[in-house]
């Protein structure tokens, strides 16, 4: 947006601007749409792939009171798509919404770095009371194409643009013939309901505007391989925390697995486009993005499996679903012989860290896939989960922890600093694992903590992540810290050194 020596800014400044205004009015004089309709919100709240869609399941259910403390469906699609590392995300509402969900994960790219650009209308209560927040949001697709060249622009609504009625999808319509460059909106107001409504709302968005847009690249003649079918393959739901999906990569490509999309870590534009031409797609999330899946299965034929890629057997059990899927024999032949080679490696890598390891008690509290993909990697290194949470995860889920825990598995849903604490010590637990959020508790508690969550630094993905794992685990159990700081204080002395002190001084003046 332009801006005047005084600060504002302003929408038209010349007569060069007219054209600008014309492509304004277009949809000015269109039916506006202002918010998603009450019957879509429940569908996307009672997804159909859900195999325990019969019974009440959190993320599936109506909002209450409170739902969104851990994150608001604006956050929600903020995560899911903020990734796609092309493209200018551009919030529509005050400043705060922008600042809030900025960079909320650790998603790494390994090319453009626009994801991490920052853009926001910056509503005010005079654009409010005014009614100029679209003419403003129509000029800020001008700016972040003009001075960005995205691939994209995506529009996020926040609650006061909802409240207000801005027509996001007539302005995105509007803009996208002006200038020539896909503008997709996301109608996400954060009043919608939870965090994971709002990963719906997002991958719904991209299912409906954006995939099938656009066909595949040609197979390079240097990934091409003689005897070796290349197959195309989508992962929904991964997004390349720290980076750790270029740990698995590689081993897509031994294989001859080309990956079209990830939805949406170190993810393009233009690979998001051609997701329905894929051969089989992994959810890795499925809380998230079960609903992407779902829907290219029933409109484009690409089958789906659940999987995850921490831990040394869910990471085989991946490729082999894959190749299950994909009915090819040659490639089953050579995944397995894949996976011999790595578990051998990584189980010798992990020797010495295992038998540090080995025995050690964990408490876990984290959510959705990781609630049993990391108690299996756990398992993997030698320790025992004594609970799990399950606040943010699915019967699926649950009934997959019951599959690796067995029939008794402690699970906790309440995740209050004072029932994570009596859960801690009721177990017996040498660590707790958990997210960001629940730090400062560990700490404050004096106990060892390691962050599983979002805003991690280290990847735990794949072989070579379970060994980076099994690093963290041990330096985290065995700093010198904890012995230090559960400690007396030197001025909480006993009684008897003070009494000896005052002996010796009482001496020394005789």
């Amino acid at each position: 947006m332009r801006q005047d020596p005084a600060g504002r800014f302003r929408l038209f400044r010349t007569v060069k601007d007219l054209s600008f205004w014309h492509a304004a009015c277009d949809y000015l004089c269109k039916p506006t749409r202002t918010a998603m309709k009450a019957a879509e919100i429940a569908e996307l709240q009672n997804e159909p792939a859900c195999v325990h869609n019969k019974k009440e399941k959190s993320g599936c259910v109506k909002a209450k009171p409170g739902a969104t403390a851990g994150g608001c469906a604006f956050d929600g699609a903020q995560i899911a798509l903020l990734p796609i590392a092309d493209v200018a995300h551009i919030v529509h509402g005050p400043a705060a919404c922008a600042g809030s969900s900025w960079d909320n994960r650790g998603a790494r790219s390994s090319g453009p770095m626009l994801y991490r650009v920052g853009m926001t209308t910056d509503l005010t209560e005079q654009d409010v009371i005014m009614g100029r927040g679209e003419a403003r949001l129509f000029h800020a697709i001008k700016q972040a194409i003009d001075d960005y060249a995205p691939a994209a622009v995506f529009l996020y609504a926040t609650c006061v643009t909802a409240l207000i009625g801005d027509d996001l999808e007539a302005v995105a319509a509007a803009a996208s013939k002006r200038w020539g460059t896909p503008v997709v909106s996301v109608d996400c107001a954060g009043f919608y309901g939870t965090k994971n409504l709002g990963n719906r709302i997002a991958g719904e968005a991209m299912f409906r505007q954006v995939v099938g847009s656009r066909e595949p690249d040609p197979v390079p003649e240097s990934a091409q391989r003689p005897g070796i079918t290349v197959h195309d393959v989508n992962l929904i739901g991964e997004y390349n925390i720290a980076g750790e999906f270029w740990q698995v990569a590689p081993l897509f490509d031994e294989l001859g697995l080309r990956i079209l999309c990830t939805l949406s870590g170190d993810a393009r534009f233009r690979e998001v486009q051609t997701m329905h031409r894929a051969e089989a797609s992994m959810v890795v999330c499925a809380k998230a993005l079960l609903n992407v899946a779902r829907k290219l299965e029933e409109g484009y034929g690409v089958p789906f499996f659940e999987g995850s890629f921490y831990g040394i057997s869910d990471t085989s059990q991946a490729f082999r679903d894959f190749a299950r899927l994909l009915d090819d024999a040659d490639l089953a032949a050579r995944t397995e012989r894949m996976i011999e080679r790595e578990e051998m490696k990584i189980r010798a890598a992990l020797a010495p860290w295992t038998a540090r390891l080995e025995g050690r008690r964990a408490l876990l509290y984290t959510g959705g896939v990781k609630s049993w993909s990391v108690v299996s990697a756990l398992q993997d290194l030698g320790m025992t989960v004594v609970a799990t949470g399950t606040k943010k995860s699915t019967e699926e889920d649950k009934q997959r922890i019951r599959e690796i825990m067995g029939e008794d598995a402690r699970m906790i849903t309440d995740g209050s600093p004072g029932a994570l604490l009596q859960a801690f010590k009721d177990t017996r637990a040498d660590l707790l694992i958990a997210g960001g959020r629940n730090l400062y508790t560990a700490l404050k508690a004096r106990i060892p903590f390691l962050d599983i969550n979002q805003e991690r630094e280290f990847a735990y993905a794949g072989y070579r992540g379970m060994l980076e794992l099994a690093r963290q685990l041990a330096l985290t159990l065995e700093a010198p810290v904890w012995a230090k700081v559960r400690a007396p204080a030197p001025w909480s002395a006993p009684q008897s050194i003070c009494a000896s002190a005052t002996t010796v001084r009482a001496a020394g003046h005789g």
